[in-house]
């Protein structure tokens, strides 16, 4: 199962037409990935200090299927795809989150709002330039793919 994290939509994140402004489905993925990445023990401002290095979006494909509008529960997934030497994929959806949602399986049947893939890469923080993800995250990660941790409540 997916990391899934879970957010509410405030009036700052909504349009003139009281639905969730487009470019605010991505705030909510960076919230969810951040807290994943937390989930596995890795805290972005520590490895910055640690190894100099940090993660940035290099590439992002959306698809939008349903307005989220104002006050709604949402639920944020994020799955690891694909470790690279500098990079990962990260598969994530944005879904509605149902009131009385079966408490074995939260995410069935919630209605598939936006999904979409974002590519981070690990690069220099002075320089921005690529780098190897240093092994103490690849590890991590590498050990997690495939099997990511139950939905997660703040």
């Amino acid at each position: 199962m997916s990391f899934a994290f879970p957010i509410r939509v405030y009036w700052e994140d909504t349009d003139a037409g009281g639905i969730v402004f487009y470019a605010n489905y991505l705030k909510y993925m960076e919230r969810a990935r951040t807290e994943w990445l937390r989930s596995l023990g890795i805290a972005q401002g520590k490895l910055r200090e640690e190894t100099g290095g940090i993660f940035v979006v290099s590439e992002t494909q959306l698809k939008y299927h349903r307005p989220a509008r104002l006050d709604d529960e949402l639920m944020v997934t994020a799955e690891l795809r694909q470790v690279g030497s500098a990079s990962l994929i990260i598969a994530q959806r944005v879904l509605a989150r149902l009131a009385h949602a079966p408490a074995e399986d939260p995410l069935a049947d919630a209605p598939l709002l936006c999904e979409g893939t974002i590519r981070i890469g690990w690069v220099h923080a002075d320089t921005l330039r690529p780098a190897r993800i240093p092994p103490q995250v690849s590890g991590t990660l590498a050990s997690y793919a495939g099997s990511m941790s139950q939905p997660q409540t703040p």
